[in-house]
């Protein structure tokens, strides 16, 4: 969250473009000849335009474009593996992008623009892994199925997506589907949900060709989706939710555990498998990129999320997670759902709560609050008003609670919950708090470093030079997608994450 997040003003024309990583069923097998009914072959005029638009928007949706010494070798890599999906003739006729987001995240969009995220890119382990997961979201564009999903969305409305999120929050007519969209995050968090499993199935297949054609090891995609199902259980205990569960990144990246053992069996049917990895090469490039939150934008540090820059802390109640985007904090909980950002204040509070809930209504459409009820939270003075809302599956209630920075700044929660169970955001919107001058210094941001394993080195010595408080062995070896009963070898590189 920036100091002053911005709101997406076209997020329409960007949702019908992102094709993000989900969750997989069957998909019918690419031909010998290497082609698609329905598969694109050219990026159009209109492509470009619609992807030339859409860009400058998903940077401010994930954090910008990170300025490390990695882009230029995530670029070549990603132009070559773009290449081999025939969409553009030439490596110049795509965009890579290297984000600065810590959420685990990739996806590509119609006019040659590819993107990948500096926290996937620190779950990978070798120059292989990185080519099959940009290849398989140019799968998706390929086989054109943002276009599809599109017209699917038209049909079953924007709500049937909300759906997909796994909330017990129902949601129903179209004014809860709006404050739904915003409470949720708009844009390519919204809508890059989950593809069907035979999309998701295609897109494998499609990426899994590309390696091969690329000279990479095919397996490579198989491995990769290993790593982000151990992550996904990480996250899940971290956040204190059953590892079963929706994980944070549920949106963009479900199971793909289901698809692991399926993708190791295509590739391993390819007559050229056994390609490349460059394992050593990725490392050595990968050494030193920025881990987890970007201080600048605040950080999470467990169930807690702190600001150096605001000045500012709250905590989310256990099994709630939190994600960290450009515009707002996205808090997220089977019981409920909610979003920590700002808004223009003249020091009016009223004023500020009525434009809260304009926004969560939509353009021409109004929520009825009750009261704004005024009180102090750790000397902040606050304001909080509720509005309960009939849905097509029941009523819920909204509310906004919102404190007073300074005479010309204010923060707000807006939250969304089942009808009388709103309390549950209630320790958290107690727990908002200024931080101390020494505290907001204290907050330094993680990077990766890429180790020498030396004799007498072992996974748990390693593990605690993890710069974590908690499950530093767990966190260790799904980084370097590995066993607990591994042997390290003397020389062997691997990843640590340290301040």
């Amino acid at each position: 969250m920036k100091y002053f997040p911005k709101k997406l003003t076209s997020v329409a024309s960007v949702i019908a473009l992102v094709a993000c990583t989900g969750s997989g069923a069957d998909a019918g097998a690419v031909d010998s000849a290497g082609s698609r009914a329905g598969e694109a072959r050219s990026i159009s005029a209109a492509e470009k335009r619609q992807g030339s638009e859409a860009h400058p928007q998903l940077l401010e949706e994930f954090g910008g474009a990170y300025t490390g010494p990695q882009v230029p070798y995530v670029v070549g890599v990603g132009q070559n593996i773009a290449v081999q999906s025939g969409l553009g003739n030439a490596r110049s006729d795509f965009t890579v992008t290297l984000l600065n987001s810590p959420v685990n995240n990739a996806f590509a969009i119609p006019g040659g623009y590819v993107y990948l995220t500096r926290q996937l890119m620190a779950l990978m382990n070798d120059e292989a892994e990185m080519a099959g997961v940009l290849g398989h979201e140019v799968g998706h564009v390929a086989a054109r199925h943002s276009e599809k999903r599109q017209k699917a969305a038209t049909r079953n409305s924007i709500l049937g997506i909300l759906g997909q999120i796994g909330s017990q929050v129902l949601l129903g007519d179209s004014a809860i589907g709006r404050i739904g969209q915003e409470i949720f995050g708009t844009g390519s968090q919204l809508l890059t949900l989950k593809y069907s499993r035979k999309q998701e199935y295609e897109a494998d297949d499609l990426g899994i060709r590309y390696l091969a054609s690329a000279g990479y090891d095919p397996q490579a995609l198989s491995t990769m989706l290993y790593s982000l199902a151990a992550q996904s259980a990480i996250d899940a205990r971290v956040a204190g939710r059953d590892a079963r569960s929706a994980p944070e990144w549920s949106s963009t990246h479900p199971d793909p555990a289901r698809r692991v053992s399926r993708a190791a069996t295509i590739a391993s049917k390819l007559t050229n498998s056994g390609g490349i990895r460059n394992r050593d090469q990725f490392l050595q490039n990968l050494d030193g990129i920025l881990y987890g939150d970007d201080p600048k934008q605040g950080v999470i540090e467990g169930n807690s999320f702190l600001h150096p820059d605001l000045r500012l802390k709250f905590s989310v109640p256990n099994g709630f997670s939190m994600q960290n985007s450009a515009r707002a904090v996205t808090i997220t909980g089977s019981g409920g759902q909610g979003q920590f950002t700002t808004g223009a204040y003249n020091g009016n509070m009223a004023t500020y709560i009525d434009a809260a809930f304009s926004r969560l209504a939509g353009e021409g459409k109004t929520i009825p609050r009750g009261t704004i009820e005024r009180t102090t939270v750790n000397g902040l003075p606050a304001s909080y008003a509720m509005a309960r809302v009939e849905s097509n599956n029941g009523p819920v209630d909204v509310t906004v609670f919102a404190y007073e920075v300074s005479k010309s700044s204010a923060y707000h929660f807006a939250t969304i919950a089942p009808a009388g169970r709103a309390g549950v955001f209630t320790p958290m919107y107690q727990s908002l708090v200024r931080l101390s001058s020494n505290e907001a210094a204290a907050i330094k941001p993680r990077k990766v470093d890429v180790v020498t394993v030396k004799r007498g080195d072992t996974i748990a010595s390693l593990s605690s030079r993890m710069a974590y408080r908690d499950y530093q062995q767990d966190r260790f070896l799904v980084l370097n997608r590995l066993r607990a009963t591994d042997d390290l070898q003397v020389g062997q590189k691997v990843k640590i994450i340290t301040y």
